[in-house]
């Protein structure tokens, strides 16, 4: 039986060089051992309540630091306006939830993602949302491997599983284009998963985005 490991936590904490990692941990924290479960479940709220109120801003990540009295929340987004609306009044909403939700004062940052098509959760989403309308799930899928691979992507592979295209039974439908080195620690792969309910059934869609070697910076 193959034993799978989840991409981005198989390199969570592994230095590259001293100081250089080749992944951050999404929540940065330290809590007593009878606060670590409620820090816990704030983070999964705080992320769940951003996801599903800014579906359109494209967010594929939400770091999470706790400092004394102050939770800084870093949201990457590939459209900030979305989400900061006129006049940063959405942005200024936001932090009064999230505020009422921790307790704490709530510091935001958000930080623009100048391509959207070199991060798995979006590129997972789009498809997710072709396939919605009906979409031809294969030119769908060929189509964002190319779009990622001219963004600057090493290498992509995307495999969907479902009733693809309205079939009566489900099927599995996998393509990839260049590198994808799974067992190379320095190697920086982006992956994501997510389930989407289409009018046949729910389909499943798995994303690995090959970005480089983590290296060290230069001098």
């Amino acid at each position: 039986m193959g034993q799978k490991v989840h991409p981005i936590g198989f390199r969570v904490g592994v230095h590259v060089e001293r100081g250089v990692m080749v992944e951050q941990w999404r929540s940065r924290w330290v809590a007593r051992k009878q606060d670590f479960g409620r820090l816990l479940v704030e983070d999964y709220k705080i992320r769940e309540y951003i996801k599903e109120e800014f579906k359109s801003a494209g967010v594929p990540r939400i770091e999470i630091a706790r400092q004394g009295e102050f939770v800084e929340v870093e949201i990457h987004t590939a459209r900030p306006g979305v989400l900061v609306g006129r006049k940063g009044v959405r942005v200024d909403q936001l932090k009064s939830v999230l505020e009422g939700l921790t307790g704490q004062t709530v510091h935001l940052q958000i930080k623009e993602i100048k391509r959207p098509e070199l991060e798995a959760a979006l590129v997972a989403e789009a498809l997710a949302e072709q396939m919605t309308k009906r979409i031809a799930y294969r030119r769908a899928i060929k189509k964002a491997i190319q779009t990622t691979m001219q963004a600057g992507a090493q290498g992509v592979k995307i495999e969907c599983r479902g009733r693809l295209g309205g079939s009566e039974m489900g099927r599995v439908a996998k393509e990839r284009s260049g590198r994808i080195p799974l067992q190379t620690l320095r190697a920086h792969i982006d992956y994501a998963q997510l389930s989407q309910r289409t009018p046949a059934g729910v389909i499943g869609i798995k994303v690995w985005i090959y970005k480089g070697d983590v290296t060290r910076p230069q001098d």
